[in-house]
């Protein structure tokens, strides 16, 4: 009898879980213990060290998900993502990363990394000639996101990977608004995949983590400068999030055809002017996010066509006005008012995010109730413009 991989279903209820050989009960044991033995062990187990038996588990199954090595649990999104690049870059490295980016890796990298007299340059566009235009002889780093927050633009995943590869740099990828459902970059050549994992892994709004996933000996480079700067997990967090990746599979495809049918509609409404999703024919990278995604995903952007945006977002009843996206339920924001609004406005324009975009993460509602929503919503915001005007 030939083995099988396992299914995506299947590694996410049981690759890494731990077994409970005491009581025998059907899910991981959570170890609370922030002290253990030294003396006669295999392994000196500390919280700050990434190695606790929860930990350690969880970081199996996130390995798995994303076809690499090994992987860290870290307490945030941006400690994965700072983490990960303070450990290849230092001082007179240059890094090149893609134009449109989470506004707070933008921050971290414009604010922060002159600091430490790390070196960066932005593309002009995510074509691969516009990266390797922005490479030099000290550059040490190419990071890049795709699908981007908040306007869904599709980087060409191979295309990065292999220029890497050629100029001897280490390529990586924030994999979050795709998650490993939908998106596995090691597949395609990359060195380094970071998540927030407080989105769909998560999948729940109750979590705050960041995950990275790699080779062995990139992960041990992590490692040394991660039990530094103290950016581990809780465990019973770690036990949390476990517990929520054995949904995953389910939740993203539902989250995935729940945004394909929002996107169509928002396409055809007389007051959207704009609609991004990867899963429309429309969309610039359709035929590439074709290529490297298995699925489009749960997030899609649109503009407003002369009505509020926070006058629209007042009369939703159903979808939430909230922060953070890949929850259940579905939610939506003003970019310009969250994400991304430590940027200039001036950073924003050129990034192509205006004060009328609206960033829409679905869930797992009835795509009709949420449409229902919506054109309640536009509705009640076009009655409301029109009382001003009178």
């Amino acid at each position: 009898m030939t083995s099988r991989k396992p299914g995506l279903n299947t590694i996410c209820t049981h690759v890494g879980e731990l077994k409970d050989e005491q009581f025998r009960g059907a899910v991981s044991p959570l170890y609370m213990s922030t002290s253990y033995a030294y003396e006669d062990v295999e392994v000196k187990r500390y919280p700050r060290y990434f190695n606790t038996p929860n930990q350690r588990a969880l970081a199996q199954k996130m390995a798995a998900l994303e076809h690499g090595d090994a992987a860290l649990i870290f307490g945030s999104g941006m400690a994965a993502v700072s983490t990960s690049l303070l450990a290849f870059l230092h001082k007179g490295d240059h890094v090149v990363l893609q134009k449109t980016l989470y506004g707070g890796t933008s921050n971290l990298v414009t604010e922060e990394f002159e600091k430490f007299g790390i070196d960066f340059s932005f593309t002009k566009d995510l074509s691969a000639a516009a990266f390797e235009k922005e490479i030099k002889e000290n550059t040490k780093v190419i990071y890049i996101e795709t699908p981007s927050n908040p306007l869904l633009t599709v980087t060409d995943i191979q295309a990065v990977a292999d220029l890497a590869k050629n100029h001897g740099l280490v390529s990586m990828i924030d994999n979050t608004f795709a998650s490993p459902v939908n998106q596995n970059p090691i597949d395609f050549g990359i060195d380094v995949v970071i998540h927030s994992a407080t989105k769909y892994m998560g999948g729940h709004s109750d979590i705050l983590a960041g995950a990275v996933i790699s080779s062995e000996e990139k992960i041990d480079r992590i490692f040394q400068l991660a039990k530094n700067f103290g950016g581990s997990l809780s465990d019973y967090t770690v036990w949390l999030l476990e517990r929520s990746i054995k949904t995953m599979g389910i939740r993203v495809r539902a989250q995935n055809e729940n945004a394909q049918k929002l996107a169509e509609f928002l396409e055809q409404n007389e007051f959207v002017s704009k609609v991004f999703y990867p899963g429309l024919p429309s969309h610039e990278d359709h035929e590439l996010a074709k290529k490297q995604m298995k699925g489009f995903g749960g997030m899609l952007s649109f503009e407003l066509k002369d009505l509020d945006s926070t006058t629209f977002m007042k009369y939703l009843k159903l979808i939430k006005p909230s922060m953070s996206l890949a929850g259940v339920e579905s939610t939506i924001l003003s970019p310009t008012k969250t994400s991304h609004a430590l940027l200039t406005a001036e950073e924003r324009e050129e990034q192509g995010i205006g004060d009328q975009l609206m960033r829409f993460s679905v869930g797992i509602e009835e795509a009709e109730d949420l449409i229902a929503d919506i054109e309640q919503a536009l509705e009640e915001t076009r009655k409301d413009m029109l009382d001003v005007r009178l």
